[in-house]
């Protein structure tokens, strides 16, 4: 048996009657969840592997499956069912074989900068990382989390363990509508919510009221929250969280709720009790200036899956170095700047796209914009702003001449009807350089 069928069993125990799972035909009790999965633990006992890879378009059924799983004491690697069948291979191939000991759940990264990796999670790291959670946003018996991201993502998988763990329910929805998620979080009393920036602001746009009283969290996630955005939603109420993590932490790294005035966007709190953070410059030490984050801790996962089951994979001595960059101030609080990756550098300097879209975002008739470059003899990177707006092109040349310097304002601005956004409704910065590059040939 794993961790998250001994949460369910000591619940089960206690409070056999509460409500575990919520789903859009069904809601199980926690004594019915464990009656579920040992009708369904068998029928998995039949699948080959270690690991039960599961590709399934139905969350529900990857929720269920996921607990069976634990219950037989197997690791789970949930799977995107709109994942090609080259980038399944190469996930399947790393997680397959013997699984070390401990080792519950793989998630697989987006491979977003290259082929995607499949993350190693240990029961060990589920633990800290839930625990560490509940501290910086207590979670109670009672309480319910309704959890609209996908499960093959570790943001929507985490709501399954935290829940487990203080013995609340968990809202299930079968993807992200705005209009049935502002429904259900009346209809439940929802007191938790994880979202990206995109589906906050799509809620904002359909629904006029604050969110009911029940709701004590709203966790944004995924990218980056803009100023604008945050403005926007605590003006009409809602308990924002401006939170950082990735599938290689087991989910949160930091969390900054109860945002101050003059939040800046990448601000996102200290890190949580059981994490180490800090930033290393390209030498690999550490900076007090801008660098790469890294994190250490009990969270921090086993390590890269791989055909040869080296265990430690990706990890230097405990730490991960991820692909973020950030500054940390004095008093330890962490700021996300953006990707290392996605930094450019025009005529000689570097130019953080975090930062400029910010910029771009504040400026009157913009509804959204992203930056992106061509590669230019003279420039290096030649900046272009892909923009969603109704300003024209004079109104946006003259924002950036008073608000950016020279060597981070834009050369050229790209109309679209909507930025390129993978399934999260997180920017698709790769999908953007080939749609710029096309309409500047």
């Amino acid at each position: 048996m794993n961790l998250l069928a001994s949460w369910v069993n000591r619940v089960a125990a206690a409070r056999p009657d509460a409500v575990a799972v919520i789903m859009p035909d069904e809601t199980l009790s926690y004594r019915q969840l464990l009656d579920h999965a040992h009708t369904l633990a068998p029928q998995l006992e039949c699948t080959q592997g270690a690991v039960l890879a599961l590709q399934a378009a139905s969350m529900a059924e990857v929720a269920l499956s996921a607990h069976a799983a634990s219950r037989l004491g197997r690791a789970i690697f949930p799977l995107n069912p709109a994942l090609p069948p080259q980038r399944r291979e190469v996930l399947l191939q790393a997680a397959g074989g013997p699984v070390a000991d401990g080792i519950e759940l793989f998630v697989a990264t987006s491979g977003t900068q290259g082929e995607p990796k499949a993350v190693m999670l240990s029961g060990a790291n589920l633990q800290a990382g839930g625990l560490a959670s509940r501290s910086r946003l207590p979670l109670q018996a009672g309480d319910a989390w309704l959890a609209c991201l996908p499960l093959y993502h570790i943001g929507g998988m985490a709501i399954l363990y935290r829940c487990a763990e203080a013995g609340a329910a968990v809202v299930l929805h079968e993807g992200f509508d705005p209009q049935q998620v502002w429904n259900d979080l009346e209809k439940y009393r929802i007191t938790h919510i994880s979202l990206v920036p995109a589906m906050l602001a799509r809620l904002l746009d359909i629904c006029r009221d604050s969110p009911p009283p029940a709701l004590k969290v709203a966790l944004i996630g995924g990218g980056p929250l803009s100023a604008a955005l945050a403005e926007r939603a605590r003006d009409a109420g809602w308990p924002v969280c401006a939170s950082y993590g990735m599938s290689e932490t087991g989910s949160q790294v930091a969390t900054l709720c109860d945002m101050p005035q003059g939040w800046a966007p990448g601000q996102v709190g200290s890190p949580l009790p059981g994490l180490e953070v800090e930033v290393v410059g390209e030498d690999g030490q550490p900076t007090s200036g801008i660098g790469r984050i890294r994190i250490r801790g009990a969270a921090v996962m086993a390590g890269y899956a791989s055909p040869q089951r080296q265990m430690g994979l990706g990890l230097d001595q405990g730490w991960f170095t991820s692909g973020d960059l950030g500054c940390v101030d004095a008093q330890g609080n962490l700021t996300v700047l953006g990707r290392h990756d996605d930094m450019l550098v025009s005529g000689g300097t570097n130019v953080h796209p975090q930062q400029v879209e910010e910029v771009l975002k504040r400026c009157e008739g913009v509804a959204d914009a992203a930056l992106t470059s061509v590669a230019d003899d003279v420039w290096g990177d030649f900046l272009v702003a892909a923009v969603v707006a109704e300003a024209d092109d004079e109104a946006l040349e003259n924002w950036c001449r008073n608000e950016l310097t020279g060597a981070m304002r834009p050369r050229r601005f790209v109309r679209l009807p909507a930025l390129p956004c993978n399934a999260l409704g997180k920017l698709d910065r790769q999908a953007l350089r080939d749609l710029v590059r096309r309409k500047l040939e």
